[in-house]
């Protein structure tokens, strides 16, 4: 594996800590300014969004779970500027419902910030237990 890809994997482990975090201040600085996300299904925050929606939306994540919401990398994959992260999470809403989800994020890189990160989830699950019904 190329230096590149060891860099892109070492952010990758960056941007899951800092989602553990809810660390906007983190996300402000390593998000490029035309950073994209997108989130599968068709939940209320499903779809594509820029680096201010991003940022707008990190402190619902601790509306939600008021004691975090914890990620684990169970592995990654990284090729060019491309890595394929999988990952589960798991905290207890402010409802007191327990939150366990698997994921497959899949991140892109460009000079050492976030470009585009995709997120891969089990949506039923997302809509029971985040969204209720």
């Amino acid at each position: 594996m190329g230096k590149q890809e060891e860099e892109n994997k070492a952010l990758a482990r960056q941007m899951v800590d800092a989602l553990t975090r809810a660390d906007v201040a983190w996300v402000k600085a390593n998000y490029a300014d035309d950073f994209q996300i997108w989130v599968t299904g068709s939940l209320p925050f499903s779809g594509t969004g820029d680096k201010a929606a991003a940022v707008a939306g990190m402190p619902a994540v601790l509306d939600l779970f008021p004691k975090g919401l914890r990620f684990e990398i169970k592995a990654m994959t990284a090729e060019g500027d491309r890595v394929a992260i999988e990952a589960t999470s798991r905290g207890t809403t402010f409802r007191g419902d327990e939150y366990r989800q698997e994921y497959h994020f899949l991140m892109r890189a460009r000079d050492g910030k976030v470009l585009e990160w995709k997120e891969y989830m089990d949506t039923e699950h997302a809509r029971k237990v985040l969204v209720g019904g």
